[in-house]
């Protein structure tokens, strides 16, 4: 499925530059961004801009850079030179004429929230129920109404498709389930971007279409998201750009139908080659 294009929105930054105006430009803007463990580059010059509304998959084999990428972008890892604007910040700095000063990991904190981010491994907490999962942040970090917390909270779990697990613990639940409920939670912040690191390579086969297709929903709904995954029927089913990472560098970035059929990279040919025979 090829969507329209969308209408393009002139790009707006605010006079200090830390923060996007929020009803204009993109969501998500990498400028030459830089990472390093060690010796080891895993990004190097990577430059991207994700609009409102746009579904961005990322894909590429094991170590391209592609979790590294979606961590940087949430604080979870510090860059090493460039800047990343994320759903209204300048991510870990303010700028200060032209300087970049770290920020503290308080003021990291509260980007954060603004980002919800989806692992491969669902992290609940084990101890408490579904319902107390997704209410947990927006009640001790928003320090909102609890009865207005669980109504959304209910919500979600019927957007989730999941409203009668909402006395169960995590330990009851389905690897699809689990995975289900930690996107309600990440909702439940009311996020201006979701990022999803591999959602659905822990679980077995028979459970990753019910993930893929809350996503899927999500998409239609309109929400920012970026998607590292392996599951190229999501990426032509409700990408909008898929990207492929190859040594630390993005080199394919392009709609569904030129990725999979017209793609222009080596590199992207060669990967398809070996996915699509699986």
């Amino acid at each position: 499925m090829i969507r329209p294009p969308r209408e393009k929105v002139k790009q707006t930054w605010r006079k200090d530059e830390n923060v996007i105006m929020e009803d204009v430009g993109p969501v998500v803007s990498i400028k030459n961004v830089k990472k390093a463990f060690g010796n080891n580059v895993v990004l190097n010059g990577i430059n991207l801009e994700v609009k409102k509304g746009e579904v961005v998959v990322i894909c590429g084999r094991s170590g391209s850079g592609k979790s590294t990428l979606l961590r940087c972008i949430d604080q979870l890892e510090t860059i090493d030179n460039g800047k990343i604007y994320a759903a209204g910040h300048l991510m870990g700095f303010k700028d200060v004429k032209g300087k970049l000063i770290p920020l503290k990991d308080s003021a990291v904190a509260i980007q954060q929230r603004d980002i919800g981010m989806v692992f491969q491994n669902f992290n609940l907490f084990p101890h408490v129920s579904v319902l107390e999962n997704i209410m947990m942040a927006p009640i001790k970090i928003l320090k909102r109404n609890k009865t207005e917390v669980e109504r959304e909270a209910l919500q979600l779990l019927e957007r989730v498709g999941l409203p009668d697990k909402k006395n169960a613990y995590p330990r009851q639940l389905s690897g699809g389930q689990q995975q289900r409920i930690a996107i309600a939670r990440a909702l439940a912040m009311k996020p201006k971007l979701m990022l999803f690191d591999e959602p659905t390579s822990a679980l077995d086969p028979e459970m990753i279409s019910e993930v893929l297709d809350v996503m899927i929903d999500l998409s239609k709904a309109g929400m920012t998201m970026i998607v590292v995954t392996h599951e190229m029927g999501f990426a032509r089913a409700a990408a909008d750009r898929v990207i492929l990472m190859h040594d630390a560098q993005i080199v394919e970035d392009a709609e569904p139908r030129d990725f999979f059929e017209a793609p222009k990279s080596e590199h992207t040919r060669l990967f398809l080659s070996k996915i699509l025979q699986h």
